[in-house]
């Protein structure tokens, strides 16, 4: 199992609790960046900036393997190959209720044949070893083994009995609903492999082989930074510029939901001592996240303070909205190399930037493979027009059919409303290239 993320609500106990000494006591020497050295000729597009994190991702090591039982295994990521210790299935399994027969008996419909049996699921080897002659069959459950002699099953719907005699009224090919032995897997085969996520499946096929214990890798212990002197903890009343600090939590959540353990550190203040001794300690873990403070204000310190790790940064923007001064790279700290991501500080954009780009990392880190993001159609109920020049992620509701599901844009106040959010389950994926869309058009959809 692992631990719930922690918050320590004064700042100067935080400090303390998490080994930080007092700002006076290490001073950090910060050179200001003029902020139009901030600026960049071209931020890379939404692609580019995700082939970066995913090229990254890719040469990425994850965390170390531990033995887990099998529920406490959900959600983390196989560090081992689960293999068949048998067949499977270990016999020619039936997938109807009906009667196992020779379809060559079915030549000319209806046919009579003489019910000889009855077999169900889990049936003891005695019962299971009777073999079919030309004009017989059996009775036969799903899930049973098919008797020697039979090549199909039959319905129950496409019979009729009365006494020991069945009539037929539909022909059935060899192997008709029956799995043959070996089918699914062979002894020793590979049935999943090594860097995938343990869902409710792959918990099943672990039981289905024996496995009470499997390797997984340890969930990447993910610190986050919030910053600015606007935020409080959730548990005090905010003064009247105040907020409360949502991003944490939230990005808690998503860093949970993925499979991370959150480290949530105390709010950094606009001040450069006080956000290097908390990066210092987010350097730490296996992944830090900073929210806030990457932009172009004079109050935005990160990239300035990074620069104190020896931060190289793979990019400082991204031509995407909400989230264009998200920053990714990598810092020093004791010895280690920890790649970092710093998020904007609008409670929308926190949400997409991860989902858009820690994602492939914290993946990563966790030992799974790369994984494509899951885009889809659906059919736009509104009009709505944007601006072009960036790849825009708006908060939608994916609603309609089966066969026409449909879309709609959340009413919304820019990245800063989390209401709007809340009340989505999707983005409608806007390309550069686009200003008007019509109602009834397909839309890109990316899914929460």
């Amino acid at each position: 199992m692992y631990a719930a993320p922690f918050l320590l609500s004064h700042i100067c106990g935080i400090r303390r609790a998490a080994g930080i000494s007092s700002p006076l006591s290490s001073k950090i020497s910060v050179v200001p960046v003029p902020v139009a050295s901030k600026l960049q000729p071209t931020l890379p597009t939404f692609e580019e900036a995700r082939r970066i994190v995913e090229d990254y991702a890719a040469r990425v090591s994850p965390t170390q393997p531990e033995m887990l039982l099998l529920l406490e295994a959900a959600g983390l990521v196989l560090a081992e190959d689960l293999r068949a210790d048998r067949d499977f299935p270990p016999f020619p399994r039936s997938t109807r209720d009906g009667f196992a027969l020779r379809s060559a008996d079915l030549a000319n419909v209806p046919a009579r044949l003489q019910c000889v049996g009855e077999i169900k699921a889990g049936a003891a080897p005695q019962e299971t070893g009777i073999t079919i002659a030309p004009g017989q069959a059996i009775e036969i459950m799903t899930g049973a083994p098919v008797p020697q002699g039979a090549d199909s099953v039959v319905m129950v719907e496409y019979t009729e009995r009365s006494g020991d005699t069945i009539t037929v009224r539909r022909k059935v090919a060899a192997g008709e609903n029956i799995v043959a032995a070996g089918a699914e897997a062979r002894q020793g085969d590979v049935m999943v492999a090594r860097g995938t996520r343990v869902n409710h499946a792959i918990t099943a096929i672990a039981a289905a082989i024996g496995r009470p214990e499997i390797a997984v890798h340890g969930r990447p212990r993910v610190a986050i930074v919030a910053t600015g002197d606007e935020l409080v903890d959730i548990n005090l009343r905010p003064g009247p510029n105040e907020i409360r600090n949502s991003n944490s939590y939230s990005l808690a959540a998503q860093v949970q939901a993925a499979g991370g353990e959150p480290m949530m550190l105390p709010v950094a203040r606009d001040e450069p001592d006080d956000l290097a001794l908390l990066l210092r300690k987010g350097l730490e873990a296996d992944l830090l996240l900073i929210t806030g403070g990457v932009s172009m204000g004079k109050y935005d310190l990160v990239e300035q303070v990074l620069a104190s790790f020896e931060a190289r940064m793979f990019f400082t923007g991204a031509q995407i909205q909400p989230g264009k001064p998200v920053v990714f790279g990598e810092a020093t700290s004791g010895g280690d190399v920890t790649p970092f991501f710093g998020l904007p500080g609008n409670p929308v954009s926190t949400m997409v930037t991860f989902q858009l780009f820690v994602r492939p990392v914290l993946d990563a880190l966790s030992g799974s493979g790369p994984q494509s993001l899951a885009f889809t159609q659906a059919v736009l109920k509104s009009e709505f027009a944007t601006k072009t020049g960036l790849t825009r992620f708006l908060p939608a509701k994916l609603t309609g059919t089966l066969r026409r599901p449909e879309v709609e844009l959340v009413r919304w106040q820019g990245s800063g409303d989390l209401m709007a959010v809340s009340r989505a389950n999707c983005y409608i994926v806007v390309p550069p290239d686009r200003e008007q869309f019509a109602a009834g058009e397909a839309i890109t959809v990316l899914p929460l």
